[in-house]
């Protein structure tokens, strides 16, 4: 399994290539197959982000339950 520093650096560099995507696309510069492209490659990107952010917030979850039985118990 990928470690977290991985899972934050993949999540770092995606976030970076679509911010990229969406800047190109704004511009207007780019034909439209070429833009198809992009926006599918977009997709695909943000589909990685939100589940690494879906992954961290139940990790965040399960880490403040802990917690909370932890404050309980004392």
């Amino acid at each position: 399994p990928m470690t977290g520093k991985n899972d934050s650096k993949n999540f770092e560099n995606s976030l970076k290539e679509l911010e990229k995507i969406v800047r190109e696309l704004e511009s207007g510069d780019v034909n439209l197959d070429e833009s198809l492209k992009k926006f599918e490659k977009g997709i695909e990107l943000y589909k990685d982000c939100r589940q690494t952010l879906k992954s961290a917030e139940k990790k965040i979850k399960i880490l403040s339950d802990s917690l909370k039985e932890i404050d309980y118990k004392e």
